[in-house]
């Protein structure tokens, strides 16, 4: 049964997006009033050129620790190194895949277009569905 889901059935498609100029203050506040550990981050088209996480986030508190001050743009710290998946990929694929990876959420893309995130959580939602 797990077998035939897809990504594409788990996978979040009403996203919280940020920008490269959008304030790492707000970003990280987003991220914590949307009780998620990842955002993408879009230029003006919607084209995916980063995402936002809260390792990233660690790194802002980190530098302010240092620095005696919190500001910058999410640009200045996002990964720009993008690990995705395809919407048709199958979960149980994409379960193996986040068990060796210590990423928690990937951008998910079909026919080349961005078209939502899926998470470890949401792969766990799949398994209690059945």
């Amino acid at each position: 049964m797990l077998t035939k889901i897809t990504v594409s059935d788990y996978m979040a498609t009403r996203l919280v997006k940020l920008t490269k100029d959008t304030n790492v203050i707000d970003a990280i506040k987003s991220l914590l009033d949307h009780k998620i550990t990842s955002a993408p981050v879009v230029d003006s088209i919607g084209h995916l050129v980063g995402m936002f996480s809260d390792k990233d986030g660690l790194k802002v508190f980190l530098e302010s620790v240092y620095d005696q001050g919190m500001s910058g743009k999410v640009g200045e710290y996002m990964s720009t190194e993008i690990l995705s998946v395809d919407a048709t990929s199958s979960i149980v694929d994409l379960a193996e895949k986040f068990k060796k990876s210590h990423v928690r959420s990937f951008p998910v893309f079909d026919d080349g277009r961005f078209v939502g995130v899926i998470s470890r959580v949401d792969v766990l939602r799949a398994l209690t569905a059945i």
